[in-house]
């Protein structure tokens, strides 16, 4: 089986989606931030493993604390993937920090003041040729 099977596509999306919800509900863990998403998942084409790429909003403790809280309730987390996504195997996860939504928004708002600035100099460039 390829890599990027519709299979495989379809696994990836339904696994990150009961990821998400079981995150969300059933995890009462305080070290878990409450603003934690699954931004992207792959399982392996054997079913045997997973990556979860997880974002956390807030600081370096924050990210660090919510993995540490995830990994502890990892067979939680397998067990309610086993109960609602129907898998020949369910797959050990491994949860890996994503930054990619805190990047985006660091160049955003780079951008924001470079247009900022650019605007601001052109409303001083007119104020001087009149």
């Amino acid at each position: 089986m390829r890599k990027n099977s519709i299979k495989n596509t379809r696994v990836n999306a339904e696994v990150q989606r009961e990821l998400s919800n079981i995150i969300r509900e059933g995890i009462k863990d305080p070290r878990v931030a409450p603003m934690t998403s699954v931004v992207a998942v792959e399982v392996a084409p054997d079913l045997k493993t997973c990556k979860a790429y997880i974002s956390v909003l807030g600081d370096e403790k924050a990210q660090q604390d919510t993995i540490k809280g995830l990994q502890s309730a990892e067979g939680y987390i397998r067990r309610e993937l086993a109960r609602t996504v129907n898998l020949r195997n369910t797959p050990e996860i491994r949860f890996i920090v994503d930054q990619s939504i805190e990047y985006g928004v660091n160049i955003s708002r780079k951008i924001d003041e470079v247009t900022r600035g650019l605007r601001d100099g052109a409303e001083e460039h007119e104020d001087e040729s009149k």
